[in-house]
């Protein structure tokens, strides 16, 4: 994820600045504020502004003035008590800002988490870099066969060296025309004096999903942690979810103790119906259940018995 010299500078100019403030500040997240962290062949995220921290959250649940004489793990106990209990009005008064760069289907994926500030990069109004994003092999994968929205098993090397072959050359071809449309070249300087070239705004359309985008997007920790909660998932797509294993690990500088009762109680937590708890009881008082009593559709059984074990009663 190479950037240019106008990008480096510019990130070095934002943290050669020096503010006081009598607000929370965190420290370890002082330290990579404005750095840009890679993501895929040429994304990143980077963290360029927020507000609150772990005691934000406290501060809101319990109203109080400041941080207070409390110990540290009356603050863990507070936090794990309110996400478990989904009490999450104090978890919106902490909020983060982050510039990311991000392939446009990526970026279509992420915008259905509409519960945050956006501010997408026009190329209405200038012309978009030749950076498309091209998979590693290992993730070029079959339509799975029991999932009409994931992968799944890997594609064999002969056909995943011509996909990755399509792939770029519709890119660049897509991009050649791009600019031809334009009327420019990689530089910016006109192709050709008698053309005037078709406007930013309709040459786009040419370009494809995997070209990169860049946006400003701003949320509150609640809502921040929503994200995380289906795009860290195992089961969500690999492209997205790999940002989301990026925000994890800022969640964890930022606000820790939030990160800590995240992980607990939603990440790896799993939530059980009506139906499921009575199956799950029964199991655990050694009385025979089956697929057929539960109450459940088979999808719902094997979802269940898949995290917990139960011995089906096969009379």
């Amino acid at each position: 994820m190479p950037l240019d010299q106008s990008e480096k500078e510019e990130i070095a100019a934002s943290r050669s600045q020096k503010f006081q403030t009598a607000r929370p500040t965190v420290q370890a997240l002082e330290q990579i504020l404005y750095e840009a962290i890679p993501v895929l062949d040429h994304g990143f995220v980077r963290v360029v502004d927020y507000m609150g921290d772990d005691s934000s959250i406290v501060q809101a649940a319990r109203v109080s003035y400041g941080r207070g004489t409390r110990r540290l793990s009356d603050d863990r106990n507070l936090i794990g008590y309110l996400l478990r209990h989904a009490h999450t009005t104090p978890f919106e008064m902490a909020e983060i800002k982050l510039h990311v760069k991000l392939p446009i289907f990526v970026a279509r994926q992420w915008i259905r988490h509409r519960t945050a500030n956006v501010n997408e990069y026009s190329a209405r109004y200038s012309v978009l870099d030749k950076e498309f994003y091209l998979p590693a092999s290992e993730q070029l994968a079959a339509q799975s066969p029991d999932n009409r929205q994931g992968r799944g098993s890997v594609v064999g090397l002969p056909e995943s060296a011509r996909v990755l072959e399509l792939l770029k050359h519709d890119a660049e071809t897509a991009y050649a025309h791009y600019l031809e449309m334009l009327n420019v070249d990689e530089s910016g300087d006109k192709l050709d004096e008698d053309r005037s070239g078709i406007a930013r705004e309709l040459a786009r359309m040419n370009l494809s999903l995997n070209f990169y985008t860049q946006w400003y997007w701003k949320c509150d920790l609640h809502n921040f942690m929503n994200f995380l909660r289906l795009r860290a998932d195992p089961h969500a797509q690999f492209e997205i979810r790999i940002y989301a294993e990026k925000l994890l690990d800022v969640l964890k500088i930022w606000c820790p103790l939030a990160y800590d009762a995240f992980i607990e109680y939603r990440l790896h937590a799993r939530l059980l119906s009506k139906s499921a708890l009575s199956v799950l009881q029964k199991a655990l008082r050694q009385e025979p259940v089956s697929l057929e009593t539960s109450g459940l559709t088979k999808r719902e059984w094997n979802e269940l018995t898949s995290i917990f074990p139960i011995e089906q009663d096969k009379r």
